[in-house]
């Protein structure tokens, strides 16, 4: 491990602060994993108890501080054949490789296995306390990701650990740290798990390739696109987890044959403290089935379930009022763990489809982890009833007679009510000139729902109907009367009988034929004439 020394005073405060305020007092280490032999390699088991807990003292995902060894010594060595600490050639001392260290015991680093875990441990805690590096908006020290550029700076933030090739713009898969945490993924997570990626950017790094000055960051706050991990460390007796892969096993004991093959997303309750085996980076947990099946489950396969139910179907909409309306109905919830959650949804809030309005609903479901799925819905109610216009029907009147087109014409509206004052009118009539006239009635409610009615007056251009004036032909010398069985009937006017003239008279003591002309002329002047041949014999 290279550590850059441009930071060299802050880092100094800050791992003296760090390991002395922490590490001063007999380390714990051994008492929870066992007595350390002096010059001796301990055994797979125990190195992985001390990573392990020094990792947890120091709050930081031991997959992380796992990984780093792995990264400085892969075979998890403090010591060589001859007993003696092993050293690089550029200074890295025992198992965390610790290089430049001078505020620590160089003799204790060769020396002793738990002290050179718990200064490495404390160095890479400094590295995330650094406010020069990038983080993970919203991320705290448990979330893996978020340690990217500790571990980076670990090695040391040079040109050589860049995340991209400047160039190219390529991720460096080279870089300490993209090498570390692919060992995050090889050996705590066995391939099953991807870590999520940063979305770098040439820009967000500043160096010069031809110097060994160290990187400057122009930006240091990211948000991954992908899902970021927890460490599987902290699960206490009774937390509930799930499965993340399917095909995963529960065993009677670590290591021992499979009991029980289980999907992806089962849910599992933690039973106890996680427990070691003698060859895997990973632990294992005691756990039970919500059926009560128990076993061990490694923590390869294991998450905390934090992922929040799916509430669909709640959608914003607009609906016509007075309209039929269940606030549930079309909505679900799924939940990746507990499945369908839909009977558990609660929802806040009313509609009333009576009145116009936006209201807002609330919709919440909780699974059984205790993840909650929150939808807000509105529900606006809207008037699409067109106001009804009555009595503008058409219509003949009388010339030169009086008209009002608003005479005996309404308007009224599901909602607004009585919109006749609202009514607007084109058009005219000219009462004293024959004619068919269009008039338009329009009408608009508060929702903007317009009505409109085209209605024609006619100015009266019928003429009356004479009936009964038939040519006929009578006795010599018998009565006649002109007007006997003639009717006259107006379209407005009604019976004209009495309005009828005749002109022409009728000899019965003389035979011939005689012609007769009746004329009746209603209150528009239209005029009916209709001529009668009277033949005497």
């Amino acid at each position: 491990m290279r550590i850059p020394f441009f930071k060299a005073g802050i880092l100094t405060c800050l791992t003296i602060s760090l390991f002395y305020g922490h590490a001063s007092a007999e380390s714990d280490l051994s008492a929870k994993c066992g007595e350390i032999k002096p010059n001796v390699n301990p055994p797979f088991k125990q190195i992985n108890c001390l990573l392990t807990n020094a990792a947890i003292n120091a709050d930081i995902p031991p997959e992380v501080v796992k990984a780093v060894a792995t990264q400085e010594n892969g075979k998890w060595e403090q010591f060589d054949a001859a007993d003696t600490a092993i050293e690089s050639p550029d200074g890295g001392i025992g198992l965390m490789q610790l290089t430049n260290q001078k505020v620590y015991d160089q003799d204790k680093l060769r020396s002793d296995i738990v002290y050179n875990i718990e200064a490495g441990v404390n160095v890479l805690s400094s590295m995330y306390s650094r406010t020069d590096l990038p983080k993970i908006n919203g991320a705290g020290r448990q979330v893996i990701e978020n340690w990217y550029f500790a571990v980076m700076a670990y090695n040391g933030t040079k040109p050589t650990n860049s995340p991209l090739y400047q160039l190219t713009g390529e991720r460096n898969t080279k870089a300490y740290q993209e090498e570390a945490f692919s060992k995050i993924e090889e050996f705590s997570y066995l391939g099953d798990t991807t870590l999520a990626k940063y979305p770098f950017k040439t820009t967000d790094f500043v160096y010069n390739r031809d110097f060994t000055d160290s990187i400057k960051f122009t930006r240091l706050v990211y948000t991954l696109p992908g899902q970021v991990h927890s460490s599987a460390y902290s699960f206490k007796v009774g937390n509930r987890v799930a499965t993340t892969v399917a095909g995963v096993k529960l065993r009677e004991a670590p290591g021992s044959p499979i009991y029980k093959t289980l999907p992806k997303n089962t849910a599992l309750i933690i039973d106890g403290a996680f427990t070691y085996d003698s060859s895997h980076q990973y632990v294992w947990y005691p756990v039970h089935t919500e059926d009560q099946k128990k076993g061990y489950v490694s923590s390869a396969y294991l998450a905390k379930d934090t992922v929040k139910p799916v509430i669909t179907g709640a959608t914003s909409k607009s609906i016509p009022v007075k309209s039929t309306f269940y606030a549930l109905t079309g909505v679900k919830a799924l939940d990746t763990v507990d499945g369908d959650l839909t009977k558990s949804i609660s929802v806040t809030g009313k509609v009333d489809t009576t009145k116009l309005g936006t209201y807002v609903l609330t919709y919440k479901v909780a699974d059984r982890s205790g993840n909650v799925a929150t939808v807000i819905r509105k529900i606006s109610v809207y008037d699409n009833v067109k106001p009804i216009i009555s009595g503008a029907t058409n219509k003949t009147i009388r010339l030169n007679s009086s008209f009002n087109p608003r005479t005996s014409v309404s308007a009224s509206d599901n909602i607004n009510g009585n919109l006749t004052s609202k009514i607007t009118i084109s058009g005219t009539v000219n009462t004293k000139k024959k004619g068919t006239y269009t008039l338009k009635y329009t009408v608009q409610d508060n929702s903007k729902n317009v009505t409109t009615v085209t209605r024609k007056i006619t100015i009266d251009s019928t003429k009356p109907v004479i009936s009964g004036a038939k040519n006929k032909t009578i006795r010599y010398k018998s009565s006649f009367n002109p007007k006997t069985g003639v009717t006259a009937k107006d379209n407005l006017d009604g019976s004209l009988t009495s309005k009828i003239k005749v002109t022409g008279t009728v000899n019965t003591k003389k035979k011939g034929s005689y012609t007769l002309t009746y004329t009746v002329i209603d209150k528009s002047q239209n005029k009916a004439v209709v001529k009668r041949k009277i033949t005497v014999k």
